[in-house]
């Protein structure tokens, strides 16, 4: 897994979501293919986001609880894993840890 992305743009702008439980930016590569870079807080409760495109969310540290889809199973992903959610797809995170990720941009 490499630590760095070279040669990108970054939005300045954060995307703040959940009171503050997730923030994240978006940057692009050359040749336009974006990903979104961030962090996921400790929380009580599952958050949940909806996908517009298929995206492949790498754990980069931390460990969380993840629920995809109408599967009534949750999953834990450590650091160095990853998850693959379909487009339109609505999946659920906790964690009771700080959570680096990319979430890897698959449709576009």
């Amino acid at each position: 897994m490499s630590t760095q992305f070279n040669f990108v743009s970054v939005q300045k702008k954060s995307n703040i979501l959940f009171d503050g439980c997730s923030i994240s930016h978006v940057i692009e590569l050359t040749g336009g293919r974006k990903k979104t870079l961030g962090v996921i807080l400790p929380t009580e409760r599952p958050l949940v986001f909806e996908t517009v495109v298929a995206e492949r969310i790498e754990i980069v540290s931390g460990r969380c609880l993840v629920q995809i889809g109408n599967n009534t199973e949750s999953q834990t992903y450590h650091a160095g894993e990853s998850f693959y959610v379909p487009k339109k797809t609505q999946f659920k995170i906790i964690t009771d840890d700080i959570v680096d990720y990319v979430c890897h941009l698959e449709d576009r």
